[in-house]
């Protein structure tokens, strides 16, 4: 039991690991945005819409992960994310032409598309079901520390090397990391339902797909989405030098670390649905208030205090997922509600913020998209039902 258990803590570092790294390479280009708009010659719409083709890339991972998991157990499709992925990287960072860098961004987008169904296939192996809310949230990790480091990492690389050179310094990891889960990693150990008719037919018939779509399109759209813009807002409206603003940033989601881990034990003891509402509210709120409010001091209260709430729905999200999906169904379900979400909420949502703030400012973006959410509240509050989790 020991050695299982040591087994199954090895695999999940390994597993935030690669999902770390998944992660951030997505987002790296977010904190490099001042400077990659003048190496290239790009506005702010053209600069947000850099983060369409690696959504359309994830998305379309997402989608086709399914097929080569139906071949391969989802062991070896972690191995093959990480390890394509790290040569993305490299790839793109020795792109000619912004034609050659929205290829390289696409194929990043479909190498990150593989991991997410296949992780979350592991960890459910790995884990008994009343682990599931802490474990998730653990597994949530990746991605906060990824929005952490990302600009603060950026701007230590930036001091010795080009922008070009930190995304190979993140591909290169990326490998090394895959090759590791190779010969160390556990779970996994099955093969997936492909995304035949029946199979989606199945999984889209439950209306509550369609409520985890939209709740996912908030959820990345107001963590993603805002965070790949907030560089950009910070240096152009409220006057930040571009290190004080990507330390800001940073900084931020330090505290939102300690509140995601709080948000397992809650969603455990309390339920899924309680903790979305009221995550959901804050989420809202904070970025309405991130839009009305502007100037050093008010702006970098509500950057953290939008950080803590924004993070902790994606465990909740996942494992609602988890209980409403059974284990068969459960990678297909989670490849076409990421599919929807992330590409409207990872990639249209930047590039309309982009566009709008190029003909008006991010501070109005931001107070539409924060009235938006909010105004989906009801709609949650009527659609989400919390059932037991299904095999």
């Amino acid at each position: 039991m020991t050695e299982k258990r040591s087994s199954s803590l090895l695999s999940l570092s390994l597993l935030v690991g690669i999902f770390y790294l998944n992660f951030i390479s997505r987002i790296a280009l977010a904190p490099l945005l001042p400077i990659v708009e003048v190496d290239l010659g790009l506005g702010h719409g053209e600069a947000g819409s850099l983060f369409f083709y690696v959504a359309f890339g994830y998305a379309t991972g997402l989608l086709t992960s399914g097929y080569i998991t139906a071949r391969i157990i989802h062991r070896r499709m972690i191995t093959l994310s990480a390890v394509l992925l790290g040569l993305a990287m490299i790839a793109l960072s020795l792109s000619p032409s912004i034609r050659a860098i929205h290829a390289g961004l696409f194929l990043v987008g479909i190498f990150t598309g593989f991991y997410l169904p296949s992780g979350i296939a592991a960890l459910t192996e790995l884990f008994p079901r009343e682990l599931w809310g802490r474990v998730m949230a653990i597994h949530e990790l990746a991605p906060n520390v990824a929005f952490i480091t990302a600009p603060l990492l950026a701007e230590g690389l930036l001091y010795f090397f080009s922008w070009r050179s930190t995304l190979s310094f993140i591909g290169a990891f990326s490998f090394l990391i895959g090759v590791l889960f190779m010969f160390l990693g556990r779970g996994g150990s099955e093969k997936g339902a492909p995304p035949s008719s029946h199979s989606m037919g199945a999984v889209m018939a439950r209306p509550q797909f369609w409520t985890m779509v939209v709740f996912f399109m908030v959820a990345i759209g107001a963590s993603l989405g805002l965070y790949t813009m907030l560089s950009l807002f910070l240096v152009g409206e409220i006057h930040f030098e571009r290190g004080t603003a990507n330390m800001l940033i940073g900084v931020s989601r330090i505290s939102a670390s300690f509140v995601l881990l709080l948000s397992g034990f809650l969603t455990d003891r309390l339920g899924a649905k309680k903790a979305m509402m009221a995550l959901l509210s804050a989420t809202g709120i904070s970025i309405l208030l991130l839009g009305f409010f502007k100037g050093p001091i008010v702006t970098t209260v509500l950057l953290f205090l939008q950080a803590a709430s924004v993070v902790c729905l994606f465990p909740i999200g996942f494992t609602i997922i988890s209980m409403l999906f059974p284990s068969n169904l459960r990678s297909v379900a989670v490849s076409l509600i990421i599919f929807m979400g992330f590409l409207l909420g990872g990639g249209l949502i930047p590039a309309a913020l982009g566009h709008w703030a190029e003909a008006f400012s991010f501070s109005s973006g931001f107070l539409l998209l924060g009235l938006l959410f909010l105004a989906l509240l009801p709609f949650f509050h009527r659609s989400i039902q919390e059932t037991n989790p299904q095999k």
